[in-house]
C-alpha cells in the first residue's frame, strides 16, 4: 500500500491584514498576499516583517518588492466610503470582515488557493459568511499575532505603505497634516478641519465614529 502523500502545497496561503483601524483620519486599508515555497523563501531574504516593527521608509521600501514577486490586492475604504458603510453595519468587526472577505474575493480571481490566514479580530463566520455570498470556498485560520506569518506580515506591509501614501494625499486636500493614531495632535487636527471646512470636510478626511469627533464637537459647542 501506498504511503498517504502529505498535504499538497501546504505552504501556499493568503496572508490578510489590514491598516488604518486605529487611525482617526485616513481610510481603512485591507491587504492580501499569496505565498508559496519559491516567495516564502524571497520574503525571509528580504527580512519581511510586521509593518509595526518597520518604519514608514522601509515599509516604502518593501512594498514595492513584494508587489513584484507576489500575487495581491489591496482593497482601500476611504473615509467617506468607510462613514456610509459604518453608519449601515454599526460594527467595526463586521466592517473589518466585509474589507477582508473583498481582499480575499479580489485575489482568488488570480489564484488557486484553498487556505488563508488572518488576525483574530471577531468571529470568523463573519468572514466566511461574507464569502460564501460570493460562492467561495476556503479554509480561514484566526489567529493572535497572526502577522508573525510571513504572508500575514507581507499583506501588513502593503496595507500600511497605502495608507500612508492616501493619509498624505488626504493631508494636502486639506491643507492641514493629519496625524497617525489617535492622539491630542489628532483632535487639535480634527479641531482645525472643522473651524476652516466645517463638518463636511471633516467626514471626507475621518473616521466619525470614533470618540475624538465626540470631543470635538462638544469642544465647538
Amino acid at each position: 500500500m501506498m504511503p498517504a502523500s502529505p498535504p499538497r502545497n501546504r505552504i501556499e496561503r493568503i496572508g490578510i491584514d489590514e491598516s488604518g483601524k486605529g487611525d482617526y483620519f485616513g481610510p481603512l486599508i485591507i491587504a492580501a498576499v499569496f505565498v508559496d515555497a519559491t516567495t516564502q523563501g524571497e520574503l525571509k531574504l528580504m527580512e519581511v516583517r510586521d509593518s509595526k516593527k518597520l518604519s514608514d521608509g522601509r515599509v516604502f521600501e518593501l512594498a514595492p518588492d513584494i508587489k513584484t514577486i507576489c500575487p495581491y490586492s489591496v482593497i482601500a475604504i476611504g473615509p467617506q466610503k468607510y462613514n456610509e458603510l459604518y453608519a449601515k453595519i454599526k460594527n467595526l468587526n463586521r466592517l473589518l470582515a466585509w474589507g477582508h472577505a473583498k481582499a480575499l474575493e479580489t485575489l482568488l480571481e488570480r489564484v488557486a488557493c484553498d487556505r488563508a490566514i488572518a488576525d483574530q479580530f471577531g468571529d470568523e463566520r463573519l468572514i466566511l459568511n461574507a464569502l460564501q455570498e460570493k460562492g467561495r470556498k476556503i479554509t480561514l485560520e484566526q489567529r493572535t499575532k497572526a502577522e508573525s506569518d510571513l504572508a500575514v506580515a507581507a499583506a501588513s506591509v502593503l496595507a500600511r505603505a497605502e495608507f500612508l501614501i492616501r493619509l498624505k494625499r488626504l493631508s494636502g486636500e486639506v491643507g492641514t497634516t493629519l496625524p497617525k493614531g489617535a492622539s491630542p495632535a489628532v483632535e487639535l487636527a480634527a479641531k482645525m478641519i472643522l473651524k476652516k471646512h466645517g463638518r463636511e470636510r471633516l467626514e471626507s478626511v475621518a473616521k466619525l465614529h470614533f470618540k475624538t469627533t465626540k470631543s470635538v464637537l462638544s469642544g465647538l459647542a
